[in-house]
């Protein structure tokens, strides 16, 4: 949603002693290169020889994890991966993770922001599709097509249980018509939310001079094509987790194109 980046990698536990042991010897399972032997005895001095984990400590099973970087392969651009570099490390439950970018909170509030998929955007039209010049045209989104939007993200794994849940709020509709020659209502083609959560009013008999809550009157025919309506709507984000924290996350945008067709009024002469 809009220019937000969630983070491209992030450390969090990940295996407990045994498991380790069994990651080892898996990454290890591989031909002979250049550099192997010296690599190998240095992470079998680190995990196992005591240097500083003695048999993927597995005197301190159940007492905590090894935490390890997990990357977001979409999202990594250049030297971003530099940012998780740390070896494996093993952190006792309830401590804090001794590195930057270690999992909490508001890394799960933001990986959740990442997965939430808000509802289309295409407006409701009144005249729908095709439009006539100087014609008021009257755009709205129905509350119920048009509503709050939760992820939530949890880390439950040995000593550690977090969740955290992030939402997405609508709070206003920008229309841009697709060409100069229009004007917008509300000038500033801003259509903020109505207080029951819908945005801009339909269309009813007897409005037809009225100027529209939210909507667009085009001056100029598109000539036998179409103006591409585009409908913006940003998203108020927020999140809160069971630790208890909570905060705001940058406003998410999302919008669609519709084909809007202006003719001129027909006069007949007699």
């Amino acid at each position: 949603m809009g220019t937000y980046d969630p983070p491209g990698c992030w450390y969090e536990p990940l295996w407990t002693p045994e498991e380790y042991e069994k990651e080892f010897k898996k990454r290890w399972n591989v031909g002979h290169f250049s550099g192997a032997g010296e690599a190998y005895a240095g992470e079998t001095a680190r995990y196992v020889d005591g240097k500083p984990y003695k048999d993927f400590n597995k005197d301190k099973s159940g007492e905590g994890m090894f935490w390890g970087a997990v990357y977001d392969w979409d999202r990594l651009e250049g030297d971003d991966y530099l940012a998780c570099g740390e070896a494996d490390f093993w952190v006792d439950n309830g401590d804090e993770p001794p590195v930057e970018n270690a999992i909490d909170a508001e890394t799960l509030a933001q990986l959740a922001y990442n997965e939430i998929k808000v509802p289309d955007t295409e407006v409701t039209l009144k005249p729908e599709d095709v439009t006539k010049v100087n014609l008021p045209t009257w755009a709205w989104l129905d509350k119920a097509d048009f509503h709050e939007v939760s992820v939530t993200a949890t880390l439950d794994v040995g000593g550690w249980n977090l969740s955290s849940t992030t939402t997405a709020k609508p709070v206003s509709l920008k229309l841009e018509p697709g060409t100069e020659d229009a004007t917008l209502f509300p000038a500033s083609g801003e259509c903020a939310i109505n207080d029951d959560g819908s945005i801009g009013a339909p269309y009813a008999k007897g409005k037809a001079d009225e100027d529209p809550p939210c909507g667009i009157t085009y001056l100029r025919a598109s000539g036998g094509e179409s103006y591409e309506l585009q409908a913006t709507v940003t998203w108020e984000i927020t999140w809160e987790s069971t630790t208890g924290e909570s905060g705001t996350l940058p406003d998410g945008t999302f919008g669609t194109t519709q084909d809007v067709t202006v003719q001129e009024i027909q006069a007949v002469n007699r």
